[in-house]
């Protein structure tokens, strides 16, 4: 099922090209006049969506600002939104090149090859492929750990629930996925043993009246809680309007939601762009791949709504800092084996998953209801 394990980098929600179907591509520049003898570094970023006010694109424009403001007139930034992988995004990836930006930001992972292939016709021009897996000399790879916020927020949502049945609404059966489903059932569980969680698969990344179908499926079948791997903030407000409680994915999600957020798990880009930006103005830019969490801050949790305790949030924020510390990880087992949800042993006791067996996940735990699509 999963042939490449190098393709579970993929940061699943971000991948649909149904996002850019309805409005064409917006450039966009934001730029300061430079007082220095250079000119300044001119730097491209490829979004596959709109930009609205939380998701995935949000978080990736969040990150252009925090650039901008970081290194002020050493750069100038520019994005082009709604652009959809393929021909189109070859397309835009090239003009950012031959319009003279030396760093270019691709953040999704269908912009994978097409950014290979505009890189080897610029090889002055340095890239990064978020969510990508494949490098060249001027093109470098970083993904997120997005899992370890989802343990955290499992231990909110088993802190939280009263049914002791939590949903959760997930895209497509890939490893990240599965990542997710098993690091919030295990945080779960490890503050509330009797709680449980039942999936609906939608097999789509973007679809939000299908996204908002299943959380009210899941909500009427005695779930209070419920989480999500998919690109919009449907889930959030159906949690508001049925008044149940939700974790946000992406971004902060109040603003939809301000009642039903318990947390949110969000994607913090600002730092390792403003670093590698800062890299190529030193010239000391390298290729690479990143895989990074909690520790690098490209992951965090917070965010915490009205119905959370503080005693709650404490423990929440101090989990965060254990995993920080390297001292929490969320597929370790203790003094009994970790379990599939058909009683194989998937984590033997004593022991933790390497990065390659995280990366190839292919099983739920135990606690999780339902089973892997065919």
């Amino acid at each position: 099922m999963y042939k490449n394990l190098a393709a579970t980098l993929v940061a699943a929600c971000c991948i649909s090209p149904v996002f850019s179907q309805t409005v064409p591509a917006v450039v966009n520049a934001t730029s300061t006049v430079s007082m220095a003898a250079h000119a300044p570094l001119k730097i491209g970023f490829v979004y596959v969506a709109p930009i609205t006010d939380a998701g995935w694109v949000r978080q990736h424009e969040n990150a252009r600002q925090a650039v901008q403001a970081a290194l002020g007139q050493q750069v100038q930034t520019t994005f082009v939104e709604n652009v959809a992988e393929g021909p189109d995004a070859e397309r835009v990836i090239r003009d950012l090149a031959q319009q003279g930006n030396k760093l270019i930001f691709t953040p999704s992972f269908g912009y994978m090859e097409p950014t290979i292939k505009v890189a080897r016709d610029f090889p002055d021009v340095k890239f990064e492929s978020i969510t990508g897996y494949k490098t060249a000399t001027n093109v470098a790879t970083a993904n997120a750990r997005y899992y370890e916020g989802r343990y955290l927020a499992g231990i909110t949502a088993g802190r939280m629930t009263k049914t002791n049945l939590a949903g959760y609404v997930a895209g497509f059966p890939i490893p990240e996925v599965l990542q997710g489903i098993n690091a919030f059932t295990l945080g779960m569980r490890s503050v509330n043993p009797r709680a449980e969680v039942k999936v609906i698969w939608l097999n789509a990344w973007f679809d939000p009246t299908r996204e908002r179908d299943a959380a009210m499926t899941l909500f009427n079948q005695n779930v209070d809680v419920v989480a999500f791997h998919t690109g919009s903030n449907a889930v959030m407000a159906a949690a508001q309007e049925r008044g149940k409680m939700a974790v946000a994915y992406h971004s902060d999600m109040r603003k939809v939601a301000p009642d039903a957020q318990i947390v949110a798990v969000t994607h913090e880009w600002g730092a390792y762009y403003t670093r590698r930006a800062r890299e190529v103005l030193a010239g000391t830019w390298q290729s690479g791949n990143v895989w990074g969490g909690v520790k690098e801050g490209m992951v965090r949790v917070g965010d915490f709504g009205p119905k959370v305790p503080m005693a709650v949030q404490k423990e929440v924020l101090a989990r965060q800092k254990d995993m920080a510390a390297g001292k929490l990880q969320p597929f370790a087992a203790g003094k009994t084996p970790v379990l599939s949800n058909t009683g194989a042993t998937v984590i033997a006791a004593g022991k933790a998953l390497s990065d390659a067996q995280i990366l190839s996940m292919n099983f739920l735990v135990q606690g999780v209801q339902g089973s892997l699509p065919k």
